[in-house]
């Protein structure tokens, strides 16, 4: 297991350090003159002319080796110095904290919300395995996925918010502004996460080790939930860390349909204004949050798994 623990935190920060380079790689990969653009996400006020612009590429550094520029900005960037903003000429960090935050909590509902339903869904379904229940839950959730975010968020603002007037369209004020974004995202993940604890429960069930827990006695609701359950609980410690990635940067078109001040609504806003420092800062947080959390859901789901732990002991 330490070799293991070994490698992959060998694996993570090998990961981190190339995606912080690609981020790093973003003014000298868009259009402009990446001194400029560099510049002027250190130096308040606008830089005009030739001279000024040499002269404080002198001073900042930009004629140093490319790979001294980036260790310079890496060790900026960790210690909480992400620029200032093109657009609102403030710190990236007060911009791109208060988004996370957003973020995140659109994030933990929506998954939560889903790896309930999933759990619920997916041990009915298991335990009436070809009876009505079951392909009533197997075709219902895997209709979900015929579903895009960008369709269904439409669909629910008219239903829920125009329509039947029980829910705000936009914004992020109270639990009732959360209901209908955390749907539009909840109900693609609802369906794989189902699937995937049907699929453990099942194969626990026929597994010789419940016959020999129900001949030691434990009744067969006793050997579902000690046993089958937890097999199938296992794959969402990896599915739901890969959405947790995933929604980070990707509930950009939720975000900005409900007016959501999250993650996705900056960088789509720093895209469009051309925002390389807004988009460099949650970029790289955003990347990084998913490397770790991918890793940390890999050691969590081998050390709930027995003879995973076992092989890498």
């Amino acid at each position: 297991m330490k070799a293991f623990l070994a490698r992959r935190t060998a694996t993570l920060g090998v990961a981190v350090l190339l995606a912080s380079f690609v981020v790093f790689l973003i003014p000298y990969v868009t259009p402009g003159d990446p001194v400029r653009k560099i510049i002027r996400s250190r130096v308040a006020g606008d830089v005009i002319d030739d001279a000024t612009v040499q002269r404080l590429a002198v001073e900042l550094g930009l004629q140093d080796p490319f790979w001294v520029q980036y260790v310079r900005w890496l060790a900026r960037f960790c210690s909480g110095d992400m620029g200032l903003s093109h657009v609102s000429r403030t710190p990236v960090i007060d911009q791109v904290l208060p988004a996370l935050s957003v973020t995140l909590s659109l994030v933990v509902l929506t998954l939560g919300t889903a790896a309930v339903a999933a759990l619920v869904l997916g041990i009915t379904a298991a335990l009436q395995e070809g009876h009505v229940a079951d392909r009533l839950i197997t075709t219902t959730t895997q209709a979900f996925i015929a579903m895009p975010e960008y369709w269904l968020a439409p669909v629910l603002v008219l239903v829920f918010a125009l329509k039947l007037s029980v829910l705000p369209s936009a914004g992020w004020t109270g639990p009732a502004s959360a209901v209908l974004p955390v749907a539009a995202l909840a109900l693609r993940p609802t369906s794989y996460f189902t699937s995937a604890v049907r699929e453990g429960v099942i194969d626990a069930l026929r597994a010789e080790h419940i016959a020999a827990a129900r001949s030691r006695g434990l009744t067969y609701a006793q050997a579902v939930w000690r046993h089958a359950v937890p097999n199938g609980m296992l794959p969402l410690t990896t599915m739901v860390s890969v959405w947790f990635a995933g929604l980070l940067g990707g509930s950009v078109i939720v975000e900005v349909i409900f007016a959501i001040p999250g993650m996705g609504r900056l960088l789509y806003d720093a895209v469009l204004n051309s925002d390389i420092p807004v988009a460099q800062g949650g970029v790289a947080v955003v990347v990084g949050l998913a490397v770790v959390l991918t890793t940390l859901a890999d050691l969590a789901h081998r050390l709930l798994n027995p003879r995973l732990r076992e092989h890498h002991a």
